[in-house]
């Protein structure tokens, strides 16, 4: 049995007025007398009844909705995201409609074709790939509101984003000014992906002086904490073992300092671990953990903004533009100086 939908006849059948005057009155209008205006909405809420935004949607040519594609619902970082976003954009009149690509670029396609099938005023996207954008720049050039939530700033689409490469150099950075010469990164090593994190790592270490050694490079194979977990039990288990350790997230961070804890490794006297995003479990973890903020607040604001002035700009809209978050480094006590 299909679903019974209210329409404005039904109201106008049970109120006695015509539809035309049913539709005024629901719209407010001062055409419509205050009794009359309240005596229909009584009858509209008693009939549970919901104005047609498709419809609506056909006229005004928005639907008031914005697409938000993440890589992974379960990572913490992007779990605050979207509910910054969400609120966001609900304080100016918007719904989001989420998809994961569940770091799939076929899902990602698939997630903003949907999106773009039900006609949203725009998107904020985090892509599988910082450098596989091509299915998104015909969008951008074709005036189609769109941000990234990672930036190339040569892609030549709005992006507001951490500047991750930054990120990067400024824990390895800390790393080596506490004393430290061994030093090990837990990052993805695929060339297609997000090299930026690895890209300051290493600006760090030339800077100082100290030769990258393959050793002490180990790609986790996914994100999570189980994943450090057993990247660093790889990094351990090498020929020669690190002082210090960068991981490109927080939870490879939580891995691999569990997989201290668990072998008699002290943190971080034996080894010193750092992470990147800041998320909760950072700081209240067995060591609280030395992390790269992550500026939730700034980036969902900045983000939410330039997607406003690009839906609000209509069928031309401005130059791309892509803004990058200076990030700041949490100290925290899985990091002190060598000894």
């Amino acid at each position: 049995m299909g679903r019974s939908i209210v329409r404005l006849k039904d109201i106008a059948d049970k109120t006695g007025f015509s539809t035309n005057t049913v539709s005024l009155a629901l719209r407010e209008s001062p055409r419509i007398p205050e009794q009359t205006r309240t005596l229909i909405r009584q009858a509209a809420n008693e009939l549970n009844y919901l104005p047609n935004q498709i419809a609506k949607s056909l006229v005004s040519r928005e639907t008031r909705t914005i697409g938000l594609v993440l890589t992974d619902i379960t990572n913490p970082t992007l779990t605050r995201v979207a509910q910054a976003i969400e609120i966001a954009l609900s304080e100016r009149g918007y719904g989001t409609l989420f998809a994961t690509s569940n770091n799939t670029l076929s899902e990602e396609i698939r997630a903003i074709e949907m999106f773009r099938s039900r006609q949203v005023d725009g998107m904020l996207i985090y892509p599988t790939s910082h450098r596989k954008l091509d299915h998104i720049r015909p969008l951008r050039q074709a005036n189609y509101p769109i941000v990234l939530l990672v930036g190339d700033p040569d892609a030549g689409i709005d992006a507001v984003c951490m500047d991750e490469r930054r990120g990067g150099y400024k824990a390895t950075r800390h790393l080596i000014d506490m004393g430290h010469r061994r030093i090990a990164i837990i990052d993805s090593s695929n060339p297609l992906g997000n090299l930026e994190k690895r890209e300051g790592y290493q600006q760090a270490l030339a800077e100082a002086g100290i030769e990258a050694d393959p050793d002490f490079t180990v790609d986790p194979r996914g994100h999570s904490v189980g994943r450090g977990f057993w990247a660093m039990d790889q990094l351990m288990a090498g020929p020669r073992r690190p002082s210090a350790v960068f991981a490109a997230n927080d939870s490879l961070a939580l891995g691999a300092l569990r997989w201290c804890q668990s072998h008699g490794v002290r943190v971080p006297d034996d080894v010193a671990i750092a992470g990147f995003d800041n998320i909760e479990f950072a700081e209240f973890a067995g060591v609280p953990l030395t992390s790269v903020n992550y500026a939730v607040e700034t980036v969902t604001r900045m983000a939410v903004d330039r997607v406003m002035r690009l839906i609000s700009a209509g069928d031309v809209l401005p130059e791309p533009r892509v803004t990058q978050i200076d990030p700041d480094l949490v100290v925290r006590e899985s990091t002190r100086p060598v000894r």
